[in-house]
This record gives structure tokens, sequence and C-alpha cells, in this order.
């Protein structure tokens, strides 16, 4: 099933209670919390308290926004974004595929993200959880070829991708590009950019019509996330018209 959410950073200045008050203003049924404002990994007591309320507010923790860097030294270690996602229920931690594009990085660069993406996607595993890299510029995942050829390496069922509309990229090759990576996509980043600039979801409803079309075309067991990012100005009143548009979009869909 599709099932709309919200990222959390989408609002770093709300609090916890206002980004759960919002997702049920707007009939969104899903939360990613980001670990850089609204959810530190290791927080335990704060990650307690969020799994409380989504409960309370029968709300689901899609993902887990780790902003963890494969490959890389981090602030935090992955053993304390596990225990913090765990605590959450969450369905899938989110990651970035090191800090240089394919383009970039050399073979050492390559294997050591290899390495680090089969080590935390076996820890993961272990904790029943599951590992997504983000579809992301300057990254290993920023064309559809070369997030395929680092999954193909890492070769791990238990490592997947999320996807989001590439910038500076066509609609119809977008389209393309899903059905390249789309047996290894989990969840959706939904926004509606317009070069850099945000406008309305609304705006671009045949662009996520044959997104989501594209989707529904690979049978899955497993619910697929839409969540809201990015929304115009920064605006709740824009996240209200968004998430409207979003829920005719998955439940309207033809």
């Amino acid at each position: 099933m599709n099932i709309p959410g919200l990222v959390s950073i989408t609002f770093r200045n709300l609090s916890v209670e206002e980004v759960i008050e919002t997702c049920l203003k707007n009939n969104l049924k899903a939360i990613e919390w980001g670990a850089d404002v609204h959810l530190i990994p290791g927080d335990i007591k704060q990650a307690e308290y969020v799994k409380e309320l989504m409960d309370k507010n029968n709300l689901v923790t899609s993902s887990y926004g780790s902003y963890y860097r494969v490959g890389l030294d981090n602030e935090y270690s992955f053993e304390d974004i596990i225990k913090t996602a765990a605590i959450l229920k969450a369905k899938d931690i989110r990651v970035w595929a090191g800090r240089l594009g394919s383009k970039d990085a050399d073979e050492d660069y390559f294997n050591n993200v290899v390495a680090d993406s089969k080590r935390i996607a076996d820890l993961a595993f272990k904790a029943n959880l599951r590992v997504s890299y983000e579809y992301h510029s300057k990254t290993l995942t920023d064309t559809p070829e070369s997030a395929l050829r680092l999954l193909k390496a890492v070769n791990n069922d238990n490592m997947k991708l999320f996807w989001q509309p590439a910038v500076d990229v066509e609609p119809e090759q977008r389209v393309k590009d899903i059905i390249k990576v789309k047996d290894y996509l989990t969840s959706v980043h939904t926004f509606a950019w317009q070069g850099i600039e945000r406008e309305d979801l609304a705006n671009q409803i045949s662009e996520w019509t044959a997104y989501i079309n594209t989707l529904n075309e690979t049978p899955t067991n497993e619910d697929r996330y839409f969540l809201l990012e990015f929304v115009k100005d920064d605006s709740l009143d824009q996240l209200a018209k968004d998430a409207k548009t979003l829920n005719e979009l998955l439940y309207d869909i033809i």
C-alpha cells in the first residue's frame, strides 16, 4: 500500500509534538524522523517519548533519517543509530552513500563505501531494521547506474534505496530512471521543484502520476511511503495543500 507521510526536517523549527499535530491535521500517516534536530542518535529517552506519541496517535515511523555517511567517519556511531531506530520501530534507516559523486570517487573510495555498507546492513538486519541509501547528488547514488553498481557490489538484501526527483532531469527521464532501480526502492521523498525553485505539488500532478504509476507496476508486499519534503516557502499552509494533493494522488491514482 502507498502511504502518505512527512519528513520531519521539513519543519526543523517545530517541536516533535507540533510535527505530529501537523501530520494529524493533514491526514499524513507516517513520519521520517530526522537525526539532526528532532531525535539525536543515542538519545534513548527522547526516542521512547517519540515512540509513545506515535503509538498514541496511530502514526508509523517510516524511517529514521540518520545522515550517516557510509564509508566515512561520522559524529555518531551506527550502533547508536540502530538503538534509536529500533525503539522507534522504524522500517528503514536512511543513509548517504559517502560524500563524493560517482564520477569523483576512485576505486578505493568506492570499496570503502561497499565494505561499510555490508557492515551496517548486517548490523541493521540483526535489529530487525533495514538500511536505504538516499538517491542524491554528490553521493555514489547520484544516478540510477551508479546506484545499481553500488547496490550490486554490496549484494545484501537488507540494503535498499530511497528515490526522489533528481534536479535538472526531465520528468520523462525520471520515469526511465525509476524503472531501472525500482526493484530496490523502499520509500519516496515527495516534493515539487522547478529547477531549484519550490512550487505547489499540485503543479506537478501529471509528473507525479507518472512516477506513482511506474512504481505501482512493481508488486510489493510491503508498504511504500511517500514522504513530503521541501514545501514551498517552508509554509504550513503549503504543506496542507501538498498533503491534500498527495492523498488525492495516492488514493485516486489512475
